[in-house]
C-alpha cells in the first residue's frame, strides 16, 4: 500500500484547507484511516480517525474545526480544516491508526498557517 497526501499550503490564520490522501494497493474500504501531523521538533500526533463504517473521532486540539471523511470509490480520505491556527502548522500524513496495520509513511503535505 502506498499513501499520497496532498492539498497543503500557506494560509492565514482563520483560513481553510482541504487535504486529500489517496491509497494505492490494499483494500481501502475495510480499513480505518487517520490523519496525523508532525510539527518541527515534536512527535507525530494523531488528529483525526475515520473507521471503515464512517465513525469519526478527533483530538481535542482540532475538535470542532477539522472534519475527516472518506470516499471508498476513490480510495481517498479527506481532512477539511477550518479556522486554522498557527499551531496547526505541521506536515500532515495519513495512515492506518492501528500500529499493527500501519503501512509505510508517505511524504506528507506541508501546512503552514501564518498569524
Amino acid at each position: 500500500v502506498q499513501l499520497q497526501a496532498s492539498g497543503g499550503g500557506l494560509v492565514q490564520a482563520g483560513g481553510s484547507l482541504r487535504l486529500s490522501c489517496v491509497a494505492s494497493g490494499g483494500i481501502f474500504s475495510i480499513n480505518d484511516m487517520g490523519w496525523y501531523r508532525q510539527a518541527p521538533g515534536k512527535q507525530r500526533e494523531l488528529v483525526a480517525v475515520i473507521t471503515s463504517g464512517g465513525s469519526t473521532n478527533y483530538a481535542d486540539s482540532v475538535k470542532g474545526r477539522f472534519t475527516i471523511s472518506r470516499d471508498n470509490t476513490k480510495n481517498t480520505v479527506y481532512l477539511q480544516m477550518n479556522s486554522l491556527k498557527p499551531e496547526d502548522t505541521a506536515v500532515y500524513y495519513c495512515n492506518r491508526p492501528s500500529s499493527a496495520r500501519r503501512v509505510p509513511w508517505g511524504k506528507g503535505t506541508q501546512v503552514t498557517v501564518s498569524s
